[in-house]
């Protein structure tokens, strides 16, 4: 046991430690106030100390019997995902989570990234490193990821969804997929995307009609202020446009800390959870931005550095499926908050408050450095 703690990769858990003070602070600055979320902070201090035991607990476990379960974890992960619709709650519209004892809440599409991550990894590890074949690989295993994409795409909930997709793309680009394969992909993917722009642009007012019938009307403004911004109304771009404002006033040092004017005057919806980088970007400034990006790319850097060590492959698939999924919420969340990619509910990993999406951070954390630990002892079994 000793010997285990002591192959912990410390920088890694020193970054998350920071994470957590820095997370807990720009929490309660984002919810002082209003009455309704005070003590936010303190919940998710509790959450991570819970994280940091699902973590250093998952690292202690030989990573490789989730490997061999795969089939069981995807199997529960598609069934939460059907039985939401029957038994979870419908939270800003949408039905994607279960309401717990104790006014918790779970969401099963968190999860599922995480059996994606490990299904993927074992069924390209099979390969032993020989490039993917088209009709027993990538087929399959882009089937075997497209059911829960359209489960979660349903509930609807589109960021969850796209993550599943960049998964699954980083995942197959590290698993030696052919340039061919990559050739017709990028095309598709082109094809799809052109399409429905002209679909959209086409059938504009209809599109707009009939959402705004199924009451799922917000779907259109974020899609319509991303894509055609001159005209798109003023309530369309309010979260785009006060965003920019809240971070563009916090110029080079901030506001200082509590001193944030758009969550005193309310001007940002969710200042707490999809838009926290606002608070940091207001009250702290490019500089304590600056920060946060250099901790998240420390993070990063330190897994793939994991990743090019290990002597099993599916350990390194497992990492950069991890490695994708963080990079691309990171990427989108502080994009969408600076007006480059459209409004989504994805929220920035280890700052944003959520128990769900903490929780299963922390348990992706766990793999790593489970992958980290076992490696001598994979080496000496082969």
């Amino acid at each position: 046991m000793v010997n285990k703690f002591k192959k912990l990769d410390w920088p890694i858990i020193i970054i998350l430690g920071i994470f957590m003070v820095i997370s807990i602070f720009v929490i309660k600055s984002a919810t002082f106030s209003d009455p309704k979320f005070v003590g936010s902070h303190l919940k998710m201090m509790y959450f991570y100390i819970g994280g940091f035991a699902i973590m250093l607990g998952i690292a202690l476990v030989d990573y490789r019997l989730l490997l061999k379960g795969w089939i069981y974890f995807y199997v529960l992960g598609v069934a939460l995902l059907i039985a939401v619709f029957f038994l979870g709650a419908k939270i800003n519209g949408a039905v994607g989570w279960f309401k717990l004892p104790g006014g918790l809440q779970f969401q099963p599409a968190e999860l599922m990234k995480l059996a994606i991550i490990v299904m993927v990894a074992y069924l390209m590890g099979r390969r032993s490193g020989d490039p993917l074949r088209f009709r027993r690989d990538v087929i399959p295993i882009g089937f075997l990821t497209f059911i829960p994409f359209l489960l979660v795409l349903i509930q609807p909930d589109l960021g969850n969804a796209i993550i599943y997709v960049v998964i699954l793309l980083g995942m197959f680009w590290i698993g030696n997929v052919r340039y061919t394969h990559v050739v017709i992909g990028l095309g598709a993917v082109l094809a799809g995307a052109f399409l429905f722009v002209f679909l959209f642009n086409t059938f504009n007012q209809d599109i707009k009609d009939y959402l705004e019938a199924k009451d799922k009307i917000h779907w259109y403004q974020r899609i319509n202020t991303f894509m055609n911004p001159a005209s798109a109304t003023e309530d369309e771009k309010h979260q785009s446009n006060n965003a920019m404002i809240a971070i563009g006033s916090g110029g080079l040092t901030g506001e200082g800390y509590m001193q944030s004017e758009s969550i005193k005057k309310k001007f940002v919806p969710y200042p707490y959870s999809d838009s926290i980088f606002v608070v940091i970007g207001e009250e702290f400034g490019f500089q304590g931005a600056s920060v946060l990006l250099l901790l998240y790319f420390l993070l990063i850097y330190r897994m793939i550095l994991i990743a090019f060590q290990c002597y099993d492959q599916r350990g390194a698939y497992i990492i950069i499926g991890i490695v994708s999924m963080f990079v691309f919420q990171i990427f989108e969340n502080i994009g969408m908050m600076i007006g480059i990619m459209p409004i989504t509910g994805i929220t920035l990993p280890f700052i944003s408050y959520g128990g769900t999406s903490l929780l299963l951070n922390m348990l992706c954390i766990g793999i790593v450095l489970s992958v980290k630990i076992y490696q001598e002892k994979y080496a000496l079994e082969d």
